[in-house]
């Protein structure tokens, strides 16, 4: 049975993206096939529609980090046929082909069940994005981070990260100071859950390597110098993620804020990370993310509509989450 994906490839002619029609011969090898309901655009997604340096490992290649769906047929034992499942990471969209497609095949050791009271959509909304969110909010209270502790700053709060994080943590009682460098975009923040913005301007530039101590804990989607300057006013005893690179995967600070204040920077990882916080993560955004707030923060575009956003996506242009309905 035939299926629409979209597919890059390098050859003479450059980098090229294009909306082709594949057999399911096609498809990779794997022992789960699914039938993808959603996937959707991360910041990933288009370095790899862009140009695929760095992120993009074999040609032929369908990208999408994303895919939520059903499964089709099964020769894993955890998973049969009708089963409800989420996929981020593991290499999919970037060295196996991933979730811009009607169907796809994995191995079932990289998929996570779908917690009861989350449809495919939600967890497609939710995406790599969101699942990150989560794991930094975990790591944040595994460092014994509490709405007790003090503010939480969020660094590009109005991307797909920043949003998700913004939404748990103000729901779990924390004071959130939500820092983007789109200043129209404060009344959806604060409608988030933010108690105040903070102009991306602060902390973008080179910073003092320490600052006054304003916040208990942060969460970083951007890194460089944005980074330092969140590690820099980080109070005494205080824990930071780091979860992105859209300024630069430099981190041009001192050690100081780690001897003389005990800061701790968590790095998280969607990737790689183990099946049992993969797991705990979904559970938690299950019980813990709004999910109407979740659907106010998603747009949904079709699968040809794909390149355009991940060009508005790296120009940071992108609000929230952008789902993917592969069938439409």
């Amino acid at each position: 049975m035939s299926f629409r994906a979209i597919r890059v490839t390098q050859d003479e002619q450059g980098h090229r993206v294009d909306t082709v029609t594949l057999e399911e011969s096609e498809l990779p090898e794997g022992d789960v096939t699914i039938a993808v309901d959603y996937s959707t655009v991360n910041y990933k997604d288009g370095l790899a529609l862009a140009h695929g340096k760095g992120i993009v490992r074999t040609y032929p290649l369908v990208p999408g980090i994303d895919l939520a769906g059903t499964v089709e047929s099964s020769g894993h034992a955890s998973f049969a046929p009708g089963d409800k499942v989420v996929l981020n990471g593991y290499g999919v969209g970037e060295q196996h082909d991933g979730g811009f497609a009607q169907k796809a095949r994995v191995s079932g050791d990289w998929l996570v069940p779908l917690p009861a009271g989350l449809t495919t959509w939600q967890a497609a909304a939710i995406g790599t994005a969101g699942y990150t969110a989560m794991l930094s909010v975990l790591a944040l209270e595994d460092a014994g981070v509490t709405p007790d502790s003090g503010d939480v700053l969020v660094t590009g709060a109005a991307g797909g990260v920043g949003s998700v994080a913004v939404a748990l943590l103000a729901r779990l009682g924390h004071r959130v100071l939500a820092s983007t460098g789109r200043p129209a975009e404060s009344d959806y923040l604060r409608e988030l859950g933010a108690a105040e913005i903070i102009d991306r301007a602060a902390l973008s530039g080179p910073g003092r390597p320490l600052g006054k101590e304003r916040w208990a804990a942060a969460v970083d989607s951007v890194g460089s110098h944005t980074l330092v300057n969140a590690l820099a006013s980080t109070r005494y005893g205080g824990t930071v993620t780091s979860c992105g690179l859209a300024q630069g995967t430099d981190l041009p600070g001192t050690v100081l804020p780690f001897i003389l204040r005990g800061v701790t920077l968590v790095g998280i990882d969607s990737v790689q990370a183990p099946m049992e916080r993969r797991v705990r993560a979904y559970e938690r955004l299950a019980r813990d993310l709004d999910l109407t707030l979740l659907e106010k923060m998603t747009t949904q575009v079709g699968l040809g509509e794909v390149p355009a956003v991940a060009e508005r996506i790296l120009a940071g242009q992108v609000r929230g989450r952008t789902i993917v309905d592969v069938n439409a």
